[in-house]
C-alpha cells in the first residue's frame, strides 16, 4: 500500500512539474510579446519549460514533441507526426494519393542550426529524418524548396527574419534558451 502511494505521488508531481513547466513558459512567452520587460531584459527557458509548451501548443497531427540541444546553436526537435492530419489541421485537403502517402503516423526528427543577432535570426535546418530515414544536403535543400515552402508558405528557412517583440537574439545552449531584450 506505501509503495503504491509513492508511486502515485511521484506520478502526480511529474504531472504537476509539466504544468509548472507549461505556465512557467507560457507566463515568459506572454511578458515578452506584451513588451512587459524592460529593455536588456535576459528571459531564460529551460528546456523542461519548452517542452512541456511544446506539448501542450502543438497542432493536431504532431504527438510527443521533444526538444534536445547537443551544442551550441544547435537544437534537435523530434515528435510523432501524422502529415496528412497536420495538412488537414491547417486547413489543406490533400488529394487521394498524396493522403495515402502523408497518413498516418511516424517518428520524425529535424536539427538545425540558430544563429541570432541585432534582432534577426536565421535557421539552416541541416538534417530531418523520417521514420529512420535520414534526409540532409542538397536532397533536404530540394525538399524545403519544393514541398516545405510551397506547403507552408509562411515559414522561412536559411535566410534572416526578424525576430520582433523587442528581441536582440536568441541564444541557445545544451541546458536553457536565453531570450534577450533591445
Amino acid at each position: 500500500m506505501r509503495r503504491r502511494i509513492s508511486i502515485l505521488f511521484v506520478a502526480a508531481s511529474l504531472a504537476g512539474a509539466s504544468y509548472n513547466d507549461y505556465a512557467s513558459a507560457k507566463q515568459k512567452f506572454d511578458s515578452i510579446e506584451a513588451g512587459r520587460l524592460p529593455s536588456g531584459a535576459r528571459i531564460v527557458l529551460t528546456l523542461p519549460e519548452l517542452n512541456a509548451w511544446a506539448a501542450r501548443e502543438v497542432p493536431a497531427g504532431v504527438r510527443n514533441p521533444r526538444l534536445r540541444v547537443s551544442a551550441r546553436d544547435t537544437a534537435t526537435g523530434d515528435a510523432f507526426i501524422d502529415f496528412g492530419k497536420l495538412e488537414r489541421s491547417a486547413g489543406g485537403q490533400p488529394g487521394w494519393l498524396v493522403s495515402k502517402l502523408l497518413d498516418g503516423e511516424r517518428p520524425v526528427a529535424v536539427t538545425a542550426r540558430i544563429r541570432s543577432s541585432a534582432g534577426r535570426a536565421t535557421v539552416d535546418i541541416q538534417r530531418v529524418e523520417i521514420s529512420g530515414i535520414t534526409i540532409d544536403g542538397r536532397t533536404l535543400d530540394f525538399l524545403i524548396r519544393n514541398f516545405l515552402i510551397p506547403m507552408y508558405p509562411s515559414a522561412i528557412v536559411g535566410t534572416a527574419f526578424e525576430l520582433g517583440h523587442r528581441i536582440d537574439r536568441i541564444d541557445v545552449s545544451p541546458s536553457a534558451v536565453a531570450v534577450l531584450l533591445k
